[in-house]
């Protein structure tokens, strides 16, 4: 039965993600999923490469992404148009200017008006209360599920059996979802690494902090058929077909200016300009392109300055202009030359003479 994977993160969720997005792209295409959401950490950095390679791989792909509330509840949204990618975008950016750098916070009071346009999945934590349920389905009416995500643990049948029970009572559909950290399940220990160093602790020490298994990775479409339900696995495939964006819709908007009512923003321009030019002008002048005085003697002086700077004495009288600037290195034997040659007249003379002797 065909597959679509709502809930994996890659290395862009940095020191919990344990596989490039590309990797992650390329993994699914080999089993045949249906199509895969990229749900980084309030983050939207590793869709860029994944979009990339999903195109080459021609694999449908989810943009979302993953939230905790300060509180403790855990839920992904998956935008399905153009408007809902923006307000995905805006709640990321708002859970980021609240924190330091590298880190977010939202509180329930970020979400008290959901998020137009987004489906949303709520990730149940150890043990699943109903309230949490009830709060989310109240800002996502008609567009929340509930994320059933068996990873083999202890107590995984009990804890799908609480699932169904609040299901029952919410209403809410379950869906199958992976909670994938990696591509395949040779990197759980590449995995451990990252929590150790999140934890600032070693691997032998992080103890429960680590995942008890290595099934946090892409499986086979065999292996999903044993675990769930066709009913679960039908519902990722209509959540898939409901979320229908993709980055090639984006294009660069130039964003609008802030001008007073009844101007453009080449005449606001305009007027602004010429009513600031007193302060910063000492001279007064008509027009933008009128060169003041101060910068036209400014120039006639240069020039006069140049006039004046003195001829090198090798320089003969047939030297050109634009040649006398240069600087000239004149050995005493160009100086006799030129001493020479101040007295023509005395030379012409004895030249003539001789000839008419």
């Amino acid at each position: 039965m065909p597959y679509a994977e709502l809930h994996c993160i890659s290395n862009f969720t940095f020191l919990r993600g344990a596989s490039h997005p590309e990797e992650l792209v390329l993994r699914a295409q080999e089993l045949g999923y249906a199509a895969l959401a990229i749900t980084d950490e309030c983050s939207l950095a590793g869709v860029v490469r994944a979009h990339v390679e999903a195109k080459q791989s021609k694999l449908p792909l989810i943009i979302g992404s993953e939230f905790r509330l300060d509180d403790g509840l855990r839920f992904v949204l998956l935008a399905t148009d153009r408007a809902s990618y923006g307000n995905l975008s805006a709640l990321i950016t708002r859970g980021r200017r609240n924190a330091v750098k590298g880190s977010y916070r939202l509180t329930r009071a970020d979400l008290a008006d959901g998020v137009t346009g987004c489906l949303a999945l709520w990730l149940p934590g150890r043990s699943p209360g109903v309230d949490e349920a009830r709060w989310l389905s109240a800002r996502f009416p008609g567009a929340l599920w509930i994320a059933a995500e068996r990873q083999l643990d202890a107590d995984d049948a009990v804890r799908c059996r609480k699932l169904i029970a609040i299901a029952d009572l919410t209403g809410l559909p379950l869906v199958a979802a992976g909670d994938v950290h990696m591509h395949e399940r040779e990197r759980r220990a590449l995995q451990d690494t990252l929590t150790a160093i999140r934890l600032k602790t070693s691997v032998a020490q992080a103890g429960y902090a680590l995942h008890p298994n290595g099934e946090r990775h892409l499986r086979p479409l065999e292996t999903l058929q044993r675990l769930y339900p066709a009913a679960w696995l039908a519902e990722t495939l209509a959540i898939a077909t409901r979320c229908r964006f993709s980055l090639e819709e984006l294009r660069y908007e130039y964003p609008e200016e802030i001008v007073p009512s009844g101007e453009t923003p080449t005449s606001y321009l305009s007027s602004t300009s010429w009513s600031s030019s007193p302060k910063r002008a000492t001279k007064r002048f008509s027009s933008p392109y009128t060169i003041s005085s101060s910068t036209r003697e400014s120039r006639a002086f240069s020039a006069r300055a140049a006039d004046r700077r003195p001829i090198p004495q090798c320089a003969t009288a047939s030297a050109s202009p634009q040649s006398i600037p240069r600087a000239w290195k004149c050995s005493s034997s160009a100086s006799s030359r030129a001493s020479a040659t101040s007295h023509p007249t005395s030379t012409s003379t004895s030249s003539t003479s001789g000839a008419r002797t």
